[in-house]
């Protein structure tokens, strides 16, 4: 199947919600990323508990940007997917490691994976192109 026939045949609802989950993801990362720059106390105190130092937060909260940033613009969005898988599977073996709570803690990071790729393949005919769901 080319890109172009997938396109094609795109039922007008799968970008919209692609559109509507990756911008649910956008906005809890950006969200995120405001709360480590700005240093917010419990942002820090949680570094801590979770083993990390404090003066870590920034760094990440940068990471976090460029890395939502490329998420968030379709020429880069593969790339920033990519990025950010990384990005949560450090927050899931973070978590694992100090033993948080499995359903609500430690899996969040794959919870929200799952909703960043699927935004990305609702919303991007290349990525369903590379993964389709039927034959």
């Amino acid at each position: 199947m080319t890109i172009a026939h997938a396109t094609a045949a795109t039922p007008t609802w799968m970008p919209r919600a692609g559109y509507t989950l990756s911008g649910l993801v956008i906005l809890f990362m950006a969200l995120d990323v405001t709360m480590k720059l700005l240093r917010l106390p419990i942002v820090l105190e949680t570094t801590v508990q979770l083993g990390w130092p404090a003066e870590s937060a920034v760094p990440l909260g940068i990471v976090l940007l460029v890395c939502t940033v490329l998420y968030a613009f379709p020429r880069t969005s593969v790339l920033g997917a990519v990025l950010l898988t990384g990005y949560l599977g450090g927050a899931v073996a973070t978590h694992a490691r100090i033993a948080s709570p499995l359903l609500s803690h430690t899996l969040f990071g794959v919870y929200l994976g799952v909703l960043m790729w699927a935004g990305l393949y609702l919303r991007d005919p290349r990525v369903r192109s590379l993964l389709p769901l039927k034959r």
